[in-house]
């Protein structure tokens, strides 16, 4: 007669294989180690204010074709320079240099990129306090700083 592991009385062997079997999901392990929050720009936060620091272009990448309107900024929190997208038509019109903006994460997987926009990973979501989007259908007019 073998003894199996999941006979009669298996219970506090199987729950034990679990819990070490979960080291091996990705998402458990990013969470458990506190892995955004060490190396995210953002510090684990959905969003962040920034200062404007230049307009850029970015190419796409293959096989796509097309500029890329982008903003270089400094996070106030930290300091920290990262590249957000000005998301959408004419949308970085209404971004000017020195603007208090604020970015959230661009949706890309595996806190990554998206798409073919070549290392950026946030979006822009309002200009000095104003929504952005609201601002491209006219709805509101931008305030000055």
């Amino acid at each position: 007669m073998s003894k199996g592991r999941n006979g009669e009385f298996a219970g506090r062997n199987l729950a034990r294989s679990r819990k070490s079997r979960r080291w091996l999901s990705k998402k458990f392990k990013r969470k458990t180690l506190r892995l955004k929050e060490r190396y995210d720009p953002l510090e684990g936060a959905p969003q962040a204010r920034a200062i404007v620091l230049e307009k850029i272009v970015l190419e796409q990448k293959q096989p796509h074709s097309g500029l890329i309107k982008c903003v270089k900024c400094q996070l106030i929190k930290n300091g920290k320079v990262v590249s957000a997208h000005a998301v959408r038509d004419k949308a970085i019109s209404f971004v000017d240099e020195h603007d208090e903006i604020i970015i959230a994460g661009l949706g890309g997987s595996q806190r990554g990129q998206m798409g073919s926009i070549p290392g950026v990973r946030y979006k822009i979501v309002s200009v000095n306090s104003a929504d952005l989007q609201s601002l491209r259908h006219g709805k509101k007019e931008k305030p000055k700083r």
